[in-house]
């Protein structure tokens, strides 16, 4: 009996390891809240943490901020991006490195990513989100090590918010991106709050800002890594184009995929598996 037993429990350890290595730690995605003094409400936001994070208790990890579009929320690229899956498979077959991934949440109770009437979204995002995921979570706080990427209103956003701010950000992953509008374009039958976004994106035009762009500015955007990302089925193609146009006239190198596909999820999604590569080589620069 007792050999019956010694044997039992080697055959149990044994399987316990094999059960070890066929499901290793994988990265988790959470749920959370801020309070936010400039926009006088609570903020969520969601996080993927790598698979490290809980265990290497003294590692720091490099941030990708990625932003949800119009009518979205910080949820979005959990439940439908499935960003956590997308992630740990990259990072598991080593083509991305450990990031820490933050969606912020710049929908619900209003929209947009520029400063507004009764919105100072952006304000928030440099002056509250940013420093408090750097004082909350185990990052490494420069430029080389944060990058920013959104879809549509948040792929615009991303880009305005790396021109404005070249400083901030060591890569730009433009994902069928919203980069600007003309006079009367936009949201139709716009509330006030859209009539707000429309004009802040019309304030905002990306394209507009390169063409205008001087020399020192140019100089600035260089020195970050662009990517534009649309699909040629999107409503969006022409202005992205037009953004890729411009930054090679102005000969500031960047990247441009025109992959078959529309504005919708699964369009997305597989943006993801092009994305987190991109910007982990930035990280690594």
């Amino acid at each position: 009996m007792k050999r019956f037993f010694t044997l039992f429990l080697l055959i149990g350890s044994t399987f316990a390891g094999y059960s070890q290595n066929f499901n290793p730690p994988q990265g988790v995605a959470e749920f959370k809240t801020m309070s936010s003094g400039i926009l006088e409400t609570e903020r969520s936001y969601s996080i993927y943490l790598p698979k490290s994070y809980s265990t290497d208790t003294e590692k720091k990890y490099p941030v990708l901020y990625l932003l949800h579009g119009l009518y979205g929320s910080n949820k979005d690229w959990v439940e439908r991006g499935h960003v956590k899956d997308v992630a740990n498979r990259l990072i598991n077959a080593e083509e991305a490195v450990e990031m820490i991934i933050v969606m912020p949440d710049a929908g619900t109770d209003w929209y947009g990513y520029f400063n507004m009437n009764g919105w100072t979204y952006e304000d928030y995002f440099f002056k509250e989100l940013i420093p408090h995921i750097e004082k909350t979570y185990r990052t490494i706080p420069d430029k080389k090590h944060r990058a920013i990427a959104g879809l549509s209103m948040g792929g615009g956003g991303a880009t305005v918010y790396a021109q404005k701010h070249p400083e901030m950000f060591s890569s730009v992953y433009a994902m069928s991106a919203w980069l600007g509008i003309e006079t009367g374009g936009g949201i139709q039958n716009a509330d006030e709050k859209g009539k707000e976004l429309n004009r802040t994106v019309l304030e905002n035009h990306a394209v507009k800002f390169v063409t205008n762009a001087d020399e020192a500015t140019q100089e600035e955007l260089k020195d970050i890594r662009w990517f534009i990302d649309c699909g040629d089925d999107d409503f969006l193609l022409s202005i992205n184009l037009d953004f890729y146009r411009a930054m090679q006239e102005a000969k500031i190198p960047s990247e441009l995929r025109v992959r078959d596909g529309g504005h919708d999820w699964e369009y997305w999604h597989s943006a993801l598996y092009l994305a987190l590569p991109f910007v982990s080589n930035g990280f690594l620069r």
